[in-house]
């Protein structure tokens, strides 16, 4: 049996948007046949045992801290998790290490391979830099912004392999010189086992905030970050309410840009239309889902959202869900506009109110968006199919290190 292990900035029992992604590929290779586990650097700060299974996945942790002036404690940071890496590694002797972004884990999963003899694959689900821009704690062009790239290339040129997320990022790393026939997409995905029929309306949840059962609910469910465009979505809703006067904007979530947001909804002439509930348990995010008719996603055109897919926009699609987005080029990729949903001109808030107005003009074709949608993600983002293109690449690895040639294991 293949064993792999995960190398990762943070991990379960953390809920966000990284830790998702790396228990669907985790729990869809246990399932496929391989054994799994997962390994965290110093940056997943949630307490816990050296060892502990989350979901039935098994996660190692490094253990102490590290300090210094910047740089000296990343570079302390990739030597503690190389260290942690190669203890476990001997122990459990891993076939493969797979390790996922940012650049510090996989430096770490190189340095730790050469020493034990194990092939290293990389996977990039965004650039760093660029994301630390998008949620306001980076600037480009600045000092770190440089040196995280070039820390990001260096991996790349060291990894046996490397894996994106999507053709943007795939695209912007050819461009840069480097071997594309080296470098594979992974894209994003659901477990489509979890997806059935979209849950009733939760009537006594829509009476609790205020949505009238008859209202068309827009709705965003995530993370409130300059980048997602929400501003947009507030400024859109007085030309929406001219057309559609019932009308509700339901925005579930916090981050960064909540107090802002709030301001500005209070101030709009649609105050009265637009309903913040703050962060909710995972586990009653359904409940809020029932209520939306449309899932917004206005993200502005960046250099990150013209990048990376987003997963949200998946999920909505798994669920049966309608959806419309800014025309960026991680939407893009995931959406047909028209067919699986509807694309928006970018940081364009009269734009955006069109198409959710036209939208909700057109619900008689709303059934069969839904089913165009839900068998797209079916067909190329379901993670049941797609780990597969992992272990294509494990296999030829696997054997390369073992000198055996590729036809032995065909």
């Amino acid at each position: 049996m293949t064993r792999v292990l995960h190398v990762l900035d943070h991990s379960l029992p953390l809920h966000s948007g990284y830790t998702f992604r790396t228990r669907a590929i985790m729990t869809a290779q246990a399932a496929s046949g391989l054994d799994v586990r997962g390994i965290t650097g110093l940056r997943h700060l949630a307490d816990g045992p050296a060892a502990e299974v989350a979901d039935g996945l098994l996660f190692h942790r490094t253990a102490g801290t590290a300090s210094g002036p910047a740089g000296v404690r990343e570079w302390r940071e990739v030597a503690r998790l190389s260290d942690a890496i190669m203890e476990v590694g001997r122990d459990w002797r891993p076939d493969v290490l797979h390790a996922h972004s940012p650049a510090l884990c996989g430096l770490a999963a190189v340095r730790a391979g050469r020493a034990l003899g194990i092939p290293v694959v990389y996977e990039i689900r965004a650039f760093w830099e660029d994301a630390a821009v998008g949620n306001g704690t980076g600037r480009a062009g600045s000092v770190k912004y440089r040196l995280t790239r070039a820390l990001e290339n260096r991996v790349v040129g060291e990894a046996d392999s490397v894996f994106t997320i999507c053709n943007g990022l795939r695209d912007d790393l050819v461009a840069r010189g480097f071997d594309g026939g080296r470098i594979g997409i992974s894209p994003n995905g659901v477990d489509m086992g979890l997806f059935g029929d979209p849950p009733p309306r939760d009537d006594g949840l829509g009476a609790e905030l205020g949505i009238p059962a008859d209202a068309p609910v827009i709705g965003f469910i995530g993370s409130f970050y300059d980048y997602e465009g929400l501003d947009d979505l507030i400024s859109a809703m007085p030309r929406l309410i001219d057309r559609h006067p019932g009308a509700r904007l339901l925005l579930v979530g916090g981050g960064p840009m909540g107090d802002a947001l709030r301001a500005q909804a209070a101030s709009s002439p649609a105050s009265d239309t637009i309903v913040f509930t703050g962060r909710v348990p995972h586990a009653e995010v359904e409940r809020y889902y029932s209520l939306i008719d449309v899932l917004a996603y206005p993200r502005k055109a960046s250099r990150l959202t013209e990048l990376v897919t987003p997963l949200k926009p998946l999920e909505a699609m798994a669920q049966g869900r309608i959806v419309a987005a800014s025309d960026v080029g991680g939407h893009r990729e995931l959406i047909a506009n028209g067919l699986t949903g509807s694309l928006f001109t970018p940081d364009d808030p009269a734009a955006c109110a069109d198409a959710l107005a036209d939208l909700i003009d057109s619900q008689s074709g709303w059934p069969c968006q839904r089913a165009r949608a839900r068998a797209e993600v079916a067909a190329n983002h379901d993670w049941a199919l797609n780990v597969h293109r992992y272990q294509v690449v494990y296999h030829h690895l696997i054997s390369q290190a073992s000198g055996i040639g590729l036809s032995a294991v065909a």
